[in-house]
């Protein structure tokens, strides 16, 4: 089927329940970022591979949502699809339901699937809908026309041991059954593969990039259930798990438990991370309460274990970027180099490390004009050789037995222009503004998001994306619950939290330059006025300085980033062989 006969197809089992809107997210039961192929159903419908989106059909209308991220790859993978590219004024606004709003008769009716929608935005469409009086119904349609739909992975999942991630289950279970404890709640839903793997320290293959297993979690005071396709484990992992005192059910018995929740009781769900199916599943006179899983806030405190252990992989990981590097600047011009082909090689480096499991997330492999597209992914289609000019941007991660990487650096090919010298050089400083950044305990994310950006404020320079996300203990390259972008989360930044400080400039068309580290908050100075905090930069990785113009640099800048080459080099080369050595030696003199 073409695309535009999917979008008949799915008009027609519309008409025939009269239904007025149907919308697709790009969601999975556990409201996860990256999806099964299960799950795809947005790339089947639509041919649009980007992995934030939202689609609407009405009779007369299909539009696809999508923020700023993705404009451009939208409109290229969109034409001829029947879909058009709708906009979003901000990332995160579920605008459509406005339009929705707008455009639908007083009581129509709108279709989804309600295992893929949150319960955030399942409650948002009843509330800001209701002045219609519009009607909702559980349909997949997509699953109705989707004839080779791909079938929900089987792929086996194994426990890590107490000693890898620095705290044992029965002690991450007591420390949720506190909070629970706290606010007054007897039983807790949990959907979130990331929040499951950390809480039961398992790992799995379900997922492109993310180490997860599908599965659910219902925890009381007194018991803890995990919902899952036994057959993924082993006997001695089930043995494991039983005598932490976890039951074992099936996947689909979720459901069923929770229509069977006794009535006056009450159960924490977050509405985020959990479907609005299952909320919905939730016995009559339970009463919901609507708050963050608490294992949100403790997984993104890493403990020493965690610490030590991501410190050894951003070596690891550095000495891969460090011969990618090298590879790269002595092969352009003599041997066929692509987009595609340099991120194989990349993984190739990575995949010599001890402990290497793959790639956090699908390399953003951008030469000039792509690197202006901060989600580019190269397709076989959209594939173009990498030359010696213009900028090389390349945005990639690894998932190591013991952590996880996130690291983006922009490979200056030759005969750079002016305004790519200045644009390096103001990306380069904002990064090193952030890394460098000492604050009270108690800021939050948009205070770091606005600093960091104040150097390149200053030349009236900007990105459309935050500045830094939360990062996981071999685990989701993307994790909250704090985050540093404009807007208003009021979460303060933990010690023990991992985050990415990743400014950029675009100028479409032309290039684009990310330079992104990931750092851990540490403890800096006490005095009279507060408790002060810094950020210790985890990523090791030289970062080319030929284009840098000194003089847009304040002396604090060129300081951090002399210190920051000496370590580099001094953890990295021990990795090296002596012409790699004498190569990282060059990257990362002073200057």
């Amino acid at each position: 089927m073409t695309h535009l006969e999917k979008l008949a197809a799915i008009r027609s089992l519309m008409k025939k329940d009269g239904i007025a809107a149907y919308i697709i997210p790009s969601a999975d039961p556990h409201i996860s970022e990256y999806l099964p192929d299960f799950y795809k159903s947005i790339p089947f419908v639509t041919g649009f591979t980007g992995s934030v989106s939202t689609v609407v059909i009405t009779e007369d209308f299909a539009g696809l949502w999508a923020d700023s991220r993705y404009f451009v790859q939208a409109e290229e993978q969109l034409e001829g699809s029947g879909f058009e590219l709708v906009k979003l004024n901000a990332q995160g606004m579920a605008e459509y339901i406005d339009w929705l709003g707008e455009k639908l008769p007083e009581g129509a009716k709108i279709a989804f699937d309600e295992k893929t929608v949150s319960v955030l935005l399942g409650l948002q469409l009843e509330k800001q809908l209701a002045f219609k009086n519009i009607s909702f119904e559980n349909q997949d349609y997509v699953g109705q026309i989707w004839n080779d739909r791909p079938a929900l992975p089987a792929e086996p999942a194994f426990l890590l041991a107490d000693e890898v991630v620095g705290q044992s289950v029965p002690s991450k279970l007591a420390a949720i059954r506190a909070s629970l404890k706290k606010q007054r709640v007897a039983y807790h839903l949990v959907s979130s593969l990331d929040d499951m793997a950390w809480i039961f320290n398992i790992r799995g293959q379900d997922v492109g990039y993310n180490p997860v297993v599908l599965s659910f979690a219902l925890i009381t005071e007194d018991k803890a259930t995990i919902y899952i396709d036994s057959n993924k484990l082993t006997a001695a992992d089930l043995a494991t798990l039983a005598h932490q005192g976890v039951t074992i059910a099936t996947y689909e018995a979720l459901a069923a438990d929770l229509q069977a929740l006794p009535a006056n009781s009450n159960i924490l769900i977050d509405p985020k991370r959990n479907c609005y199916y299952m909320y919905k599943q939730v016995a009559a006179g339970v009463q919901k309460v609507i708050e963050t899983n608490p294992s949100t806030y403790l997984k993104a405190i890493k403990n020493e274990v965690e610490v030590a252990n991501t410190r050894k992989a951003m070596i690891k990981d550095g000495a891969a970027m460090t011969k990618f590097f090298k590879w790269v600047k002595e092969n352009v011009g003599k041997v066929e180099i692509t987009e595609l082909s340099a991120a194989e090689v990349l993984k190739n480096f990575r995949a010599e490390q001890d402990g290497f499991v793959g790639e956090s997330f699908n390399t953003i492999a951008g030469y000039k004009a792509h690197g202006a597209l901060p989600h580019y992914a190269a397709t076989p289609e959209s594939d173009v050789a990498v030359e010696a000019d213009g900028l090389f941007l390349v945005d990639s991660g690894g998932q190591y037995l013991y952590g996880t990487t996130d690291i983006t650096r922009v490979i200056p090919m030759g005969n750079n222009t002016d305004e790519e010298s200045t644009d390096y050089t103001l990306v380069l400083k904002a990064m090193i503004e952030g890394c460098k950044t000492r604050f009270p305990k108690g800021t939050c994310g948009y205070q770091i998001d606005a600093i960091t950006r104040r150097p390149m404020w200053d030349y009236a320079l900007n990105y459309g994306h935050g500045t830094g996300h939360g990062v996981g203990y071999y685990l989701n390259v993307h994790e909250g619950p704090h985050v540093f972008n404009a807007s208003a989360t009021p979460i303060a930044i933990e010690l023990g939290t991992i985050t990415s400080i990743e400014p950029g400039i675009y100028r479409n068309g032309k290039h684009g330059i990310r330079i992104e580290n990931l750092v851990l908050t540490v403890k800096d100075e006490r005095n009279e006025f507060n408790e002060f905090y810094a950020f210790e930069s985890l990523t090791l990785a030289p970062i080319d300085t030929t284009l840098v113009k000194k003089e847009l640099l304040e002396a604090s800048h060129i300081n951090w980033l002399n210190q920051y080459h000496e370590e580099v080099y001094e953890k990295v080369s021990r990795l090296l062989n002596e012409d790699e050595k004498a190569f990282l030696k060059e990257m990362t003199k002073a200057i």
